[in-house]
């Protein structure tokens, strides 16, 4: 986007002489010019404005089924252990009907397969990077030890393969993968790098819930992108001009919305209730997801697990990084698009419109079948539920402020421990959204339940077992977090803001988990040579 800024004229006061009609046609001339200046520049800023409410609404066929990922099977490998293997390489994809993109994807030009793994597995996973550029592989949701979390700090130079393993141990979720580089995750991800884990656990066969995938377990990673002309990846951040900067600083926010891939899809309903895996896998994009036709659907889980029982709902906003599980009822011969209508961003004028808050898309088609087969009812009650996290007496409280891409003042430092952590404990996080953008706020490692927001109990879709959050303006929101048992005094997790141009330009920060009462005793800086690609 072009950057316009209006033309500063310097206007000199002069003494006055007998060339005053020379010096009032300079005077008149500067002025006019000046005006003409200020006024190009603000017709200009008046046509992108008005310009930037974007809309698909009305445009699509839904012409094309919808690409279901691979559900990569592991082989089995000694101890019984579960072996994957991953390969990150660019390629060419056919997003767009009659060209060629330039694309990375592992184990395929675009996305990745999907890993499915259960309570209790013991997981390895080679992951060899044949990219033309150092990246990472972060397991987002997933409790494992900090030095396979697939960080900034686990680079994976061109040529090699790193080989993290872990033992899962958490409940059952949607969870994914996603390049994690400091300063280039926003492009890394972008071009196309990102995949689903689904996590079973014991309750997983009798939970009640629609469970063969890309039938009536379905996957949906939700993008938006920009491209030119050629079918290439446009890569033009959203910026317009350094005097509004603050209205338009998110990156990239695209006009082409693609579903696993896929361009103008349709799914083909065959059931009486599907259950759909969301992901928004944008890098900026907030979707408020629902049904013109106003039907309701039934939330079953958020990011890092089951709800206690499904919450009806209309509408369902989801920001970057965001995951959540809906079942949707269907009547044969039925059909539905899945549109994101307006956002509420808890921004003004003009940020709002900037941000991707005036805009509105039709995500897919969902189309039913004459004849379907039977579902059983969906469960008033999970009993593979999380429990609620139980807040201590007197917990530890920790506050995060979130303005502009920083954190309580600070930019990421790769060398730096914000927070040092006792394994186990259950703490209060205060997220605070201090200026008017539009931040998703991630914790690495953890799970988290919102208490409140802005002192007020949690819509339906916060209250769920979590870990990202999209903070409302100028408000507080209050998570009970619970860390994991793993400890590592010289590889740190993260907390970051998942808008990634936001992360990219530093609005991260490090935590260690440490044996308790370890907690002042361990440095608070790092030597990254000891941390990196472990």
């Amino acid at each position: 986007m072009p950057r316009f800024r209006a033309a500063r004229i310097p206007f000199t006061r002069t003494r006055p002489t007998g060339k005053r009609s020379l010096r009032r046609r300079t005077f008149l001339t500067l002025g006019c010019t000046a005006m003409a200046a200020g006024a190009s520049w603000g017709t200009n800023w008046l046509v992108v404005y008005t310009g930037r409410d974007r809309s698909n609404v009305g445009t699509l066929g839904f012409r094309t089924s919808l690409r279901i990922p691979e559900l990569l099977a592991p082989r089995a490998s000694a101890g019984g252990r579960r072996w994957y293997e991953l390969t990150l390489a660019a390629g060419q994809t056919g997003l767009l009907p009659g060209k060629k993109t330039e694309t990375w994807g592992a184990n395929g030009s675009y996305l990745a397969p999907t890993l499915r793994v259960r309570d209790g597995d013991a997981v390895d996973i080679a992951v060899r990077n044949d990219l033309p550029q150092p990246t990472t592989l972060h397991w987002h949701g997933m409790h494992l030890p900090a030095s396979m979390d697939g960080g900034p700090h686990q680079m994976i130079p061109p040529g090699e393969t790193w080989r993290p393993r872990w033992t899962v141990h958490q409940p059952a979720a949607t969870l994914w993968y996603h390049p994690h580089p400091h300063g280039s995750t926003g492009a890394h991800v972008y071009r196309g790098v990102a995949g689903l884990i689904i996590v079973d656990d014991e309750h997983t066969a009798g939970s009640g819930l629609p469970h063969e995938y890309g039938v009536d377990d379905v996957p949906l990673i939700i993008q938006d992108k920009n491209f030119h002309d050629d079918g290439s990846l446009d890569f033009t951040e959203t910026t317009f001009s350094e005097d509004i900067a603050a209205a338009d600083n998110l990156g990239v926010l695209g006009d082409t919305i693609l579903v696993n891939g896929t361009y103008d899809p349709q799914f083909a309903v065959t059931t009486e209730r599907v259950r759909f895996r969301l992901l928004n896998g944008s890098n900026a994009r907030v979707y408020e997801l629902g049904f013109p036709d106003g039907r309701s659907f039934h939330l079953v889980a958020t990011e890092n697990g089951l709800l206690p029982r499904p919450q009806e709902l209309k509408r369902l906003p989801l920001a970057p990084g965001e995951r959540a599980e809906i079942v949707l009822a269907f009547k044969p011969g039925d059909e539905a698009v899945l549109r994101s209508f307006r956002p509420d961003l808890g921004a003004g004028f003009p940020t709002r419109r900037f941000s991707g808050g005036d805009d509105t898309f039709d995500i897919i088609a969902l189309r039913a079948a004459r004849t379907l087969k039977p579902s059983p009812p969906l469960p008033t009650r999970f009993t593979g539920a999380p429990p609620a996290i139980k807040v201590p007496d007197s917990p530890r409280i920790r506050t995060f402020e979130l303005i502009g891409t920083r954190i309580n003042g600070r930019s990421m430092d790769m060398n730096r421990v914000d927070e040092v952590i006792p394994a186990g404990a259950t703490e209060i996080w205060e997220i605070k959204r201090g200026d008017g953008l539009v931040h998703a706020f991630h914790v690495h490692g953890a799970t988290f339940n919102v208490l409140e927001v802005n002192g007020e109990q949690p819509p339906p879709q916060m209250r769920g077992p979590k870990d990202t959050v999209f903070p409302p303006r100028d408000g507080t929101i209050r998570v009970a977090i619970r860390f994991d048992t793993l400890t590592d005094e010289r590889v740190p997790y993260m907390y970051h803001c998942h808008v990634l141009r936001h992360e990219d330009d530093g609005m991260m920060g490090q935590f260690l988990v440490v044996e308790p009462g370890r907690e002042e005793q361990v440095p608070r800086n790092l030597r990254t040579d000891e941390s990196v690609h472990h």
